[in-house]
């Protein structure tokens, strides 16, 4: 095992959480109670001495650091991989110096901004053989895995056209997510959801992109598109569209229609609350709830499994590279006003309803200037 892992016969992996954001407040420190069947949370990377403070006493963490002392968390022997919950333009830098000191890497998504980005991540997990799992939290939960396993059933006949839309307001014009330098943008966060939902639910690569973007008069706006809308040609002359927005009313939705029938998944993207399917096949629809579970402690367990066991995770470096290569495209397409054709291997392995794991909701946190 790499890293820092300690005795051969360890069933724990310890991690440091890198960044210390909304997401790591709200879903990946709390996931660190319900998943410590072999997965430990051992430092805390931030620099606001506030937050690591109050973090550190709350969550009973001795190794705290700053982003100036990354290195010596990576170095000091307490950790053997790190959840990287930092903003998007910074993930590369940090996974790669990760990987260069033999620590494993769960990098959330976006993977990356830029193709370079992302082929150096992937080349530098290679290198020093360290594990490289990208946080697609929904390729561990029921209700979109059994949403795969209804297409591919044949249920619905043949699949043929797949629409999202996904959109809620981001009202702070400090947010991230509105800041281009950052990676900000309604693909690289919201978008890649939809994205990858087609993805899985086809189970094959798109071969054509279109977008479209408005941005409208809204100053939060001025260096991001507060809305995309998307067209993406697949294998079997299926299609898929979405539309994404910063500036619109939380809805987190998805349809699948195939020529016998037709699944909805309302909510879909959702991770705090419960999700919920309404199968129609032959004009009889059926309604089934799925309750309210942690979904970040998954994400955990499984990617500490990998480590242990010495398995290539899924979704690995390659899942992250396929949607920031999409996302790139669309941009093109957007800024063009024409399509974009892909060339995107086909994936080997995909989610399935086996990888789910069942754990209890988290109960909201105390927040630290989050």
């Amino acid at each position: 095992m790499k890293g820092h892992a300690g005795k051969k016969n360890q069933h724990t992996i310890r991690y440091a959480v890198v960044g210390l954001g909304h997401i790591a407040q709200v879903a990946v420190l709390p996931a660190f109670a319900h998943a410590a069947r072999n997965s430990q949370l051992t430092a805390l990377v931030s620099d606001d001495p506030v937050k690591r403070e109050k973090l550190a006493r709350q969550y009973g963490i001795k190794q705290t650091y700053s982003y100036a002392q990354y290195d010596e968390c990576l170095a000091g022997g307490y950790i053997d991989a790190v959840y990287i919950a930092l903003p998007n333009h910074l993930h590369c830098d940090y996974s790669v110096r990760a990987a260069r000191a033999g620590i494993h890497v769960l990098c959330e998504k976006p993977m990356a901004v830029t193709e370079r980005e992302r082929e150096e991540m992937i080349e530098a997990a290679d290198r020093h053989g360290i594990k490289l799992m990208i946080a697609y939290r929904l390729h561990f939960e029921e209700a979109n895995m059994k949403a795969v396993q209804l297409v591919q059933s044949g249920k619905l006949g043949e699949p043929r056209l797949f629409n999202s839309v996904f959109t809620l307001q981001v009202e702070n014009k400090n947010n991230i997510r509105l800041q281009k330098e950052m990676g900000g943008g309604t693909l690289y966060d919201i978008g890649i959801y939809c994205i990858n939902a087609a993805r899985y639910l086809f189970q094959e690569e798109p071969i054509e992109v279109s977008a479209f973007s408005a941005r409208g008069s809204d100053r939060r706006f001025k260096e991001v598109d507060e809305m995309t809308g998307v067209t993406m040609r697949f294998p079997h002359d299926r299609l898929a569209t979405f539309i994404c927005s910063f500036g619109a009313s939380d809805v987190s939705a998805y349809d699948v229609v195939g020529t016998k029938g037709h699944l909805r998944v309302d909510p879909a993207y959702e991770y705090a609350g419960e999700l919920k399917h309404v199968l129609t096949v032959n004009g009889n629809s059926k309604t089934r709830k799925f309750s309210a579970r942690d979904q970040f402690a998954p994400e955990l367990m499984y990617f500490s499994n990998c480590i242990l066991e010495g398995r290539s995770p899924e979704p690995s470096g390659k899942e992250g590279l396929t949607d920031v290569r999409i996302i790139r495209a669309l941009y093109r397409s957007a800024e063009s006003g024409r399509p974009v054709s892909l060339q995107v291997s086909k994936k080997g392995r995909r989610p399935t309803l086996s990888q789910e794991i069942k754990r209890p909701p988290v109960k909201k946190p105390h927040l630290v200037h989050a």
